[in-house]
């Protein structure tokens, strides 16, 4: 089993930089393909960047692509997602999941069994 807990989530202003982090606990951490999704007030999580057990590849929303950047470091089970240009769009709350290894694609949102509780990004304009 996997916890995962999130943090480094707060108010910036739009333009403003943030790096979120996601600290799992257990052994089996670089077994995982490791995902950001977020949550707006009134809409469904949406998927924002995922990464590869390795770290070696990495896939992003169109809406942050360019932007943000997903990055992991296996040796201290954690994962990060570094947000940059921020915008007000991008507030909502912020969460890290687990997934398996999906052969020929990336794991779908369901597919993802560990989730962290979420962390809060608030952009003003």
């Amino acid at each position: 089993q996997v916890q995962l807990v999130e943090s480094g989530g707060g108010l910036v202003q739009a333009g403003g930089s943030l790096r979120l982090s996601c600290a799992a606990s257990g052994r089996t951490f670089s077994s995982y393909t490791m995902g950001w999704f977020r949550q707006a007030p009134g809409k469904e999580r949406d998927f924002v960047a995922v990464i590869n057990r390795s770290g070696g590849s990495t896939d992003y929303a169109d809406s942050v692509k360019g932007r943000f950047t997903i990055s992991r470091d296996n040796a201290n089970n954690t994962v990060y997602l570094q947000m940059n240009s921020l915008k007000p769009e991008d507030t909502a709350v912020y969460y890290c999941a687990a997934g398996p290894l999906r052969l020929g694609g990336w794991p779908r949102q369901y597919e993802y069994r560990y989730w962290g509780q979420g962390t809060q990004v608030t952009v003003s304009s």
